[in-house]
């Protein structure tokens, strides 16, 4: 067993390129060890901007014996009646290269056959290496691939050094024109040149020192410690920024900060506009003071350490003085409009095509959320519309403002900064900032009334816009984010138990887009399916059963936190252990009735009774019928199943006591009543058949 190295020298590759790659790099070389029967241990990546490395330990040198058997002619034809082998025989035992003498006969389905033994030969597992390296290599993905040279080879960026050693021995292989080598380039400031690896357990020390720290982790925890106590020196926090540290791990090969300051009248400025600035265009980190006030102050870091850090800081100085005072510029213009003023000019911006303007878009929202805002359960209802009309109306003015043109990552942002400084409401302010949340699976949701209602007023006016233009996602096509957009009207209205009629939100939505009654019926149920989709996908993560999730869904959806507490209590019911005689019993009632369609408006007529169990079964269906209405009303589903679970027993009765489908028409409709008496009690809950 040894290590195996590979290591794949490059120019620079873009920070967000690497982990992917990596990844799919170590995913692709494990299954191919695998394909080719060679045991191995664990896999680490490592990687910086200049090269991607992957160790694996404890690498099998030869294949994994594999044997396998091979079915020849029949006995009768391999062997004549005196147990001698024929010809055909001899040509099996050629073919399968084993000795007469070593075919076996075994019985199989068709009869008595001729069987052999083969041992498939074993190479070793630095042929096998060599032979699928350069293909497994150029297989990397990227975003973007280039071509160098007058090769017909891809990769991120020009490869300029390969590495393979399996232990101390060197895999031969080449991409392109670069030949594999014991050699790796070390840090092209720090350590220049190319230094020697003797073995795959000495790429690390040997890639330290030569300046370079090819774990990423290693790297990333010596860049935080480095950028804290550079902070800590200012009497500052790093403002915490995640993903801008990744980023920056993987920007270079050995962080060295240094801090920077930029003059105090950019404080004018938004924080949010500065921050920005610093770090979408320099990945500079920002510093804060101890009650996280942004202080002039940044970190930068840098590749190498140079003799005179503070020039290199002067440096930077310069440069984000430049990127500053364009900010502040961008800043001071927009302060001269108002954010109706910016509304209006939302009449030259596209929506889309089909869809008409911005503005009109903000019509519809403000239509919609205003709606939404007295059918909702929220209290003070004429102050929440006042609130949710106005934040329609700017939600989306800051798309047209000179900052967000430049750094659009503030859209709704600088919506919100600007709202504020105007003196609108807080609520308002901050509904423009948070109506375009989640913006991820599993993001931040909206916290207010007034967000909440507009970022759902939003989202469903898309939807329904590009279903009424049959702009409907399809397989992995998905342009206009509708499946993310409904899944966050979803969780809105989880998080806020938000009872609202889905089917009346929808209609609402269509009726900017549709007149056709008939057309805006259709597109609705499409649209009801395609949140129906979304609902499953939710519930089935929350950890609900399939079986459940369906059951409550066909049976009704359109309260959507009311789906919840149906699928909670039918998963809870479904662990109790006569469960299955009583969803047995529900489904048989549901299948009676299902053939028995046109009966619905007979009443139960007590006097038609011919045996006892259609009394008793009528008169504990009528007991248990308040009660459990009572309790769906409140919501508790959990105790509404119990005591609907008790009339098993009397329903049981009931169809090993009387025909349902009797002869006489009156009897039989009267027993269908019944039946749907029963059925009536759990329709709204659960669709048995689903289960």
């Amino acid at each position: 067993m040894n290590t195996l190295l590979i290591e794949i020298g490059s120019e620079e590759i873009p920070a967000g390129y690497i982990i992917p790659a990596l990844d799919a790099f170590k995913e692709n070389i494990l299954s191919a060890l695998d394909k080719s029967r060679i045991d191995h241990g664990i896999a680490h990546t490592l990687g910086t901007p200049r090269r991607l490395a992957l160790i694996i330990e404890d690498l099998a040198d030869m294949q994994t014996a594999r044997t396998s058997t091979i079915t020849g002619p029949p006995e009768r034809v391999g062997f004549d009646e005196n147990g001698n082998p024929t010809l055909a025989a001899e040509k099996f035992a050629s073919k399968a290269r084993v000795a007469v003498d070593q075919i076996k006969v075994e019985e199989t389905p068709k009869g008595r056959y001729l069987t052999a033994v083969i041992e498939e030969k074993c190479e070793s597992s630095v042929s096998i290496l060599e032979s699928i390296l350069e293909y497994e290599i150029l297989s990397i993905p990227f975003p973007k691939r280039m071509k160098w040279g007058d090769l017909s080879v891809s990769f991120a960026r020009p490869i300029i050094s390969l590495v393979g050693l399996l232990g101390d021995k060197i895999l031969d292989f080449k991409v392109g024109n670069i030949k594999s080598s014991p050699r790796i380039f070390g840090h092209p400031f720090m350590c220049p040149g190319k230094h020697k690896i003797e073995s795959a357990d000495d790429y690390i020390a040997v890639a330290e020192k030569a300046g370079v720290v090819p774990d990423i982790e290693k790297r990333k925890e010596l860049l935080t410690n480095a950028i804290e106590a550079c902070a800590k020196e200012h009497h500052s926090h790093i403002l915490e920024d995640d993903e801008l540290i990744d980023i920056v791990t993987n920007l270079v090969e050995y962080p060295f900060p240094v801090v920077g300051g930029f003059d105090e009248q950019f404080l004018e400025v938004p924080d949010e506009v500065l921050i920005t600035a610093m770090r979408e265009h320099q990945k500079y980190f920002a510093l804060v003071d101890g009650k996280g006030n942004l202080k002039p102050l940044f970190i930068a870091v840098n590749n190498t350490k140079a003799n005179d850090m503070q020039l290199v800081a002067r440096g930077h100085e310069k440069v984000l003085r430049a990127r500053l005072s364009d900010a502040k510029f961008f800043y001071e213009v927009d302060c001269k409009s108002s954010l109706d003023e910016f509304a209006q000019k939302l009449k030259n911006v596209t929506f889309q095509e089909k869809l008409g303007t911005v503005y009109e878009k903000t019509l519809r929202i403000g239509t919609l959320v205003e709606y939404l805002a007295m059918v909702s359960s929220y209290e003070d209802k004429e102050t929440l519309k006042q609130n949710v009309a106005r934040a329609a109306q700017i939600c989306k003015a800051d798309l047209v403002s000179q900052v967000v043109i430049e750094f659009t990552k503030l859209q709704g942002i600088i919506g919100r900064a600007y709202a504020q400084k105007a003196g609108e409401q807080q609520d308002v302010a901050l509904a423009i900032e948070q109506h375009y949340r989640p913006v991820y699976s599993g993001g931040k949701l909206p916290e207010n009334p007034t967000a909440c209602l507009l970022a759902i007023a939003d989202k469903l006016d898309t939807i329904c816009g590009c279903f009424s233009v049959d702009l409907i996602p399809t397989g992995g096509a998905d342009p206009y984010a509708l499946r993310r957009q409904g899944i966050g009207i979803i969780q809105i209205m989880l998080e806020e138990n938000l009872d609202v009629s889905l089917t009346a939100m929808i209609d609402k939505g269509l009726e900017a887009y549709m007149d056709d009654a008939a057309k805006r019926e259709e597109t609705a149920l499409k649209i009801k399916d395609f949140f129906k989709n979304r609902m499953i996908n939710i519930l089935t993560d929350m950890g609900f059963s399939k079986e459940a999730v369906n059951s409550a869904l066909w049976a009704s959806f359109d309260n959507i936190p009311d789906v919840v507490l149906r699928v909670r209590a039918l998963d809870s019911l479904r662990k109790e252990p006569d469960f299955e005689p009583l969803s047995i019993t529900f489904k048989r009632v549901g299948n009676i009735l299902k053939k028995t369609a046109g009966t619905e408006d007979v009443s139960v007529d007590q006097n038609l009774f011919e045996d006892p169990s259609e009394s008793a079964l009528f008169s504990a269906t009528n007991e248990v019928s308040q009660l459990v209405n009572d309790l769906i009303q409140e919501g508790n589903y959990d105790t509404a199943l119990s005591h609907i679970a008790t009339l098993r027993p009397k329903v049981d009765s009931f169809f090993d006591d009387v025909m349902v489908m009797a002869e006489d028409t009156k009897l039989r409709q009267n027993r269908i009543a019944l039946l749907s008496s029963v059925s009536g009690l759990f329709e709204n809950i659960a669709d048995f058949s689903m289960i």
